[in-house]
């Protein structure tokens, strides 16, 4: 069974319809509820929210948990003034899912993680920053759960468990799976360790290939900002705090620039 990867045509009409308090509270729109799971006492809900557009020349997928309330309000906003302007189905979409993109520190570690273990080298970049400035074309957003996913109305956080939790393992089969093997000549690089266990997932599930899959960089989130120094080499082991696994970071480190430069035969 082949899987559409744009529902924007389905909910257009829903999404031109919203008020102005739905578009702020998605969760309370009725038309975008795509399904809920009860785990537990939890309440687990996917909303619909303008994701769809794929970008079908990416080299590079960078994959988050799910899109959060404050995107989803965003990528809705966008995607309704851009209906409610005249706009096409395409040009709402493209709009909308600019919202995919992150920036501020999390983008700068990324990208200073991306240029140490060999991604810039690979895409022929001088660094990878320029996905964010002038080479977009190059570059894919997209979530373990592609949809806004809510957990009794707040944001969820990979509890429960995507993968022990049937409803939500075919929201990530049928959705983002299908997206990524749709973009097979693209390396992935899953943000978090939640997300790299999704992306192996899947790849046991012989929807993408293991071998483009960049698992063992730690989370861009400025949290992380120890692991991130020594993973970079701006802070010596001897100076780090016990939370911080050194050897566990250089196995990560060498594992992964073998794995890049790997690539490069594929």
């Amino acid at each position: 069974m082949t899987t559409n990867l744009n529902l924007f045509p389905r909910y257009a009409n829903e999404v031109t319809a919203l008020t102005p308090e739905q578009v702020r509270n998605p969760i309370s729109a009725a038309a975008l509820n795509m399904g809920s799971v009860k785990v537990g006492s939890r309440n687990v809900q996917m909303v619909y929210a303008p994701f769809d557009h794929v970008n079908p020349g990416a080299r590079i997928a960078i994959v988050g948990l799910t899109p959060g309330k404050q995107q989803a309000v965003n990528a809705l906003l966008a995607a309704w003034r851009s209906l409610q302007g005249g706009r096409s189905l395409t040009q709402a979409a493209e709009e909308a899912k600019v919202f995919a993109s992150f920036s501020g520190p999390m983008r700068s570690n990324l990208v200073r993680m991306l240029d140490t273990v060999g991604v810039a080298d690979l895409l022929g970049l001088s660094s990878t920053a320029a996905l964010w400035n002038g080479c977009a074309g190059m570059v894919h957003f997209t979530s373990a759960l592609r949809y806004p996913v809510f957990v009794d109305g707040a944001n969820w956080s990979g509890q429960p468990n995507m993968l022990q939790v049937p409803q939500m393992r075919s929201w990530l089969e049928t959705y983002t799976g299908a997206e990524l093997a749709s973009l097979s000549d693209a390396i992935i690089v899953p943000l978090g360790p939640k997300v790299a266990e999704a992306m192996l997932h899947l790849a046991n599930n012989g929807q993408i290939d293991e071998r483009r899959i960049l698992t063992g960089l730690p989370h861009p989130s400025g949290a992380n900002a120890e692991r991130i120094a020594y993973f970079l080499g701006n802070k010596p082991a001897h100076r780090c705090s016990t939370k911080t696994n050194t050897a566990a970071l250089d196995s990560a480190r060498d594992g992964l620039r073998a794995r890049v430069s790997g690539l490069t035969c594929l």
